[in-house]
């Protein structure tokens, strides 16, 4: 079952006080109906009893699916010590074909969600994302290069008769969306298979743009 405790918030505009429910875990086997509030945002929004203003609240998750041996860790910054990430991780490294992920934020909770449930990979994702930034910079040249690859790229589907990947992206204040073919990805998961530095992913890992940078710079 999830694991639920009460803290006590601050509206963000009347700063009223209100005690709400947080989740520090969720197996979704067990609450399946938690994957769907996990997917909207919404067991991270609370509505302020005083003036009706909506907030967001940030603590840390562990979001399970045993079924797919899927764990991802939201941990906001500051909130848990290195140490205890470590230690966690240690503990869980040895959990048969797991895959642990860390996020800091919401969105990339939500983003890692939805690649599982497509039954995808986020290291050949962030693989895609990085070929199609080098694509859009060369397309859109010079001026727009350096904003294409800061932009923060987000899987938010597959579909189609020929399974084409969907990214969203901000640029020039308006969000702006790409599509790929499933062969890029097919290409990607190859490029990720012959690199080490893509395969020997342990523990909580963060994989995002900033890690596949760093791969391939």
């Amino acid at each position: 079952m999830a694991s639920i405790s009460s803290v006590t918030v601050n509206c963000s505009k009347c700063s009223g006080s209100h005690e709400v429910s947080i989740y520090n875990s969720i197996n979704v086997a067990q609450d399946p109906e938690l994957k769907e509030s996990v997917k909207t945002g919404a067991i991270f929004i609370w509505e302020c009893p005083h003036c009706g203003s909506i907030n967001l609240i940030k603590y840390p998750c562990l979001y399970h699916d045993p079924d797919t041996k899927f764990m991802v860790w939201l941990l906001p910054e500051g909130s848990i010590s290195e140490d205890k990430v470590a230690l966690l991780s240690s503990q869980l490294e040895g959990l048969d074909g797991y895959t642990l992920r860390r996020v800091t934020d919401v969105g990339n909770l939500i983003e890692k969600v939805n690649i599982l449930d497509s039954n995808l990979d986020d290291r050949i994702i962030e693989m895609c994302k990085y070929v199609t930034k080098l694509e859009l910079a060369e397309k859109l040249g010079k001026n727009k290069a350096s904003m294409i690859f800061e932009a923060p790229f987000k899987f938010y589907k597959m579909a189609g008769p020929d399974n084409d990947i969907f990214f969203s992206y901000p640029c020039d204040g308006k969000m702006e969306g790409v599509n790929i073919g499933f062969n890029v990805y097919e290409d990607c998961r190859g490029i990720v298979s012959r690199n080490q530095e893509t395969t020997a992913v342990k523990g909580f890992a963060t994989v995002d743009q900033d890690w596949i940078s760093s791969i391939m710079r």
